[in-house]
């Protein structure tokens, strides 16, 4: 887009109000656009109009044009809370970029420029005023504020107000309480635009509660990203850094981002990636100066990949990054899915991995315990304050906790109102009613997390869930046709392979003991089809998803009451599919088989291995049975894969598995689509070493 820099007679134009009809000039002329985005005009008319309004737009879709646009259309200045000093930093730069008149205030710059900041709101001199939502505690900034009308008040990012939003911050709960002075003119009051790219019902819900809009209008456009397909992994941790250098070694997946669950895995991944490509960390825990330099670097293209906490990517605008990875598991969906909503935001086709392992849920716990402290520890600091103010430092002595434990507690205590925390530090008594509130969002936090781990075990397509979770259940429907469900052969990291005769047979029972009845629970369902346990759970569950896959039958999660608990469980159905299906009918069921080889680190036993087949360790594979001619031609497929191995410097079985090999001879594939159909095959190889086999297979 070029740059529109406006002259002295257009900016003076432009704080005059205009009415909605100049909005396609405005698009034109100050911000180079020819025409809007899907559901932009009707958002920005509606601004215009003066509508308080919530939008829920995903990552990328144009959100910052519907406040920016009906801001200048209605003249003045508009007021911009945003949660993150990166994001306020780069949509200030940017319509800074396009000559218009722009101030931010945030604790990262010096307070002279705050204060010319506030001089030039009040002279009128403004058209965006950028401020974290924590100078509305400072003591008369909201009446300074409040001495102008103002165009309108955009909310970023306004998940961050719901308790149920995956990005809850307190300062941004208490937003509501400021806005009646802030919207001045009660007979003309300034709308109230709030804005998230990731919002549930049950946080759409809380948003218009929480800034008591009035007469809302809502706009909840699609959550479908049609040009990223998500692959999901089960990858122990240490074999992830090794995995993520190999899956980025290709040029074509960079620019990346990949995101680690703590500080300290950030740096280590940071450290192993950038001994072979350009990366480096971004946390919280660095120097705002050093978070700035990668930012810069990462957006100018001089880095290839950030490693990363959630703290990076709110704001970011880079539009070429082909890769999202995530070395584990995130919190909530909602989070996911805005995280993935980074790559691809050229329109260009683009992926992202998720890792994951038991070992993420023993970190999600640590965290969870961390982030909310027992109900005990917020008690013990209620019970210390008193109706006159106390500071911070006297209460944590008093108590029997250490500073970082005291810091949280107060700060859910403040959150659910038992505590009233004052700028400056004093601290005064709140209501008794905090400690139900507090119960009902932890058991919120740890649901949410439940929700991730169904996610990935789910066999469904990976954006039709995500779509469904957010609400849109009439596009919940269509598949995406590229995430690892829907389109197996074209996974990268996930390895699939045809079932074995024992699995298929053992599946044919499933379909046969549901012919019958309504739904059986999974667990019931597998003691009936293997009452002597010949499989694991986790086994059972790889021939329900090939099942699944294969579109012969459905499964739901669901829940009952028992003892006063929410006990949670999955069923299982027949599809019209599976009624139809009968034993004479074959079906090519594919199993997952774990990771691709190639993207192996080479340190995995055979139990493992085993255990990736949904059999127990120790339990060997079925021996394919080969001619004589199969024989022979196996016979010169492995002096091909010694001699390849050779070549590469690698373990044979790196090449090709015994397996493999033997399902190579026996079924003698004439193209790359039969190769892709023999066990252990996937694109990656084919794209290697297919050439060479197919010319040993169809000598």
């Amino acid at each position: 887009m070029a740059l529109r820099i406006l002259t002295v007679e257009t900016f003076a134009r432009l704080k005059t109000p205009h009415n909605s009809d100049t909005l396609q000039e405005l698009l034109r002329t100050v911000f180079g656009f020819e025409h809007f985005r899907s559901g932009q005009e009707e958002v920005c008319r509606a601004a215009t109009a003066g509508r308080d309004l919530l939008l829920v737009m995903p990552t990328g879709a144009g959100k910052s044009l519907c406040y920016q646009l009906p801001a200048l259309a209605r003249g003045g200045t508009a007021l911009v809370i945003s949660p993150l000093i990166a994001l306020m930093d780069d949509q200030s730069a940017k319509l800074a970029a396009l000559g218009l008149k722009v101030a931010r205030i945030h604790s990262g710059l010096d307070r002279s420029v705050a204060r010319q900041a506030c001089i030039d709101y009040l002279r009128g001199d403004l058209q965006f005023l950028f401020i974290a939502p924590e100078r509305l505690r400072v003591p008369g900034f909201p009446e300074m504020l409040a001495k102008k009308q103002l165009a309108l008040v955009a909310i970023d990012e306004a998940h961050c107000i719901s308790q149920w939003g995956h990005d809850f911050r307190p300062d941004y709960r208490m937003l509501g309480q400021y806005l009646p002075a802030l919207r001045g003119d009660e007979q003309n009051p300034a709308p109230v635009l709030a804005m998230t790219a990731t919002a549930t019902p049950a946080v759409q819900r809380d948003i218009l509660s929480q800034l008591a809009m009035t007469n809302p209008a809502k706009f909840i456009h699609g959550f479908r990203r049609t040009n990223l397909g998500i692959e999901i992994v089960e990858l122990p941790v240490p074999e992830r850094a090794g995995t993520i250098c190999k899956l980025l070694a290709d040029p074509e997946r960079r620019p990346a981002i990949v995101y680690a669950t703590s500080r300290k895995q950030a740096e280590k991944l940071a450290e192993e990636l950038a001994l072979k490509l350009s990366a480096a960390a971004y946390h919280a825990g660095m120097d705002p100066e050093s978070r700035e330099r990668v930012q810069t670097a990462f957006l100018g293209g001089e880095l290839d990949v950030v490693v990363a906490t959630i703290a990076f990517g709110m704001g970011i605008d880079k539009a070429n990054i082909r890769t999202v990875i995530h070395a584990g598991l995130p919190a909530t969906l909602e989070g996911y899915y805005q995280e993935i909503g980074r790559a691809g935001r050229d329109g260009a086709p683009s992926r992202t991995y998720l890792m994951h392992s038991y070992a993420d849920q023993k970190t999600h716990d640590f965290f969870m315990n961390r982030d909310y402290p027992p109900v005990a520890h917020l008690s013990e600091i209620f019970s210390l304050l008193r109706e006159e103010p106390q500071s911070m430092d006297e209460l944590c002595e008093q108590s029997h906790l250490d500073s970082e434990e005291f810091d949280k507690a107060l700060e859910k205590l403040e959150i659910h109102g038992g505590a009233l925390v004052e700028f400056g530090g004093s601290v005064t008594r709140g209501a008794i009613g905090w400690k139900k509130t507090y119960t009902v969002q932890a058991q919120y936090r740890a649901e949410q997390f439940e929700k991730v781990l169904r996610f990935t075990t789910a066999s469904e397509c990976r954006m039709a869930l995500l779509v469904k979770h957010f609400g849109d259940v009439a596009d919940a429907d269509r598949i995406c046709g590229q995430c690892d469900v829907c389109d197996p052969a074209g996974a990268v990291l996930r390895q699939f392979r045809h079932a074995t005769q024992s699995e298929e047979s053992m599946m044919e029972q499933i379909v046969e003991e549901l012919r019958f009845v309504e739904y059986k629970a999974t667990g019931v369902l597998q003691r009936s089809v293997d009452p002597m346990s010949t499989l694991s759970r986790a086994g059972f569950d790889v021939l329900l998803d090939a099942l699944q896959r294969a579109g012969l039958i459905a499964i739901e999660e669901a829940e009952y009451e028992k003892d006063g608990e929410t006990r949670r469980y999955r069923k299982a159905s027949l599809t019209e599919a599976g009624l139809d299906a009968r034993q004479t009918k074959r079906f090519a069921f594919l199993m997952s088989d774990g990771i691709v080889e190639e993207f192996c680190s080479g340190t995995r036993k055979l139990t493992k291995k085993s255990a990736a087949h949904g059999k127990k360790p120790g339990k060997k594979e079925e021996e394919i049975a080969l001619s004589s001619e199969d024989e022979a031609l196996a016979a010169r497929l492995k002096q091909w894969r010694s001699a390849e191995a050779k070549k590469l410097g690698v373990p044979a079985y790196i090449v090709l598995t015994d397996r493999s090999l033997r399902a190579l001879a026996a079924e003698r594939p004439k193209n790359p689509k039969q190769m892709l159909e023999v066990s252990g095959i996937g694109p990656a190889k084919v794209e290697r070493f297919g050439a060479a086999l197919l010319a040993l297979c169809t000598a």
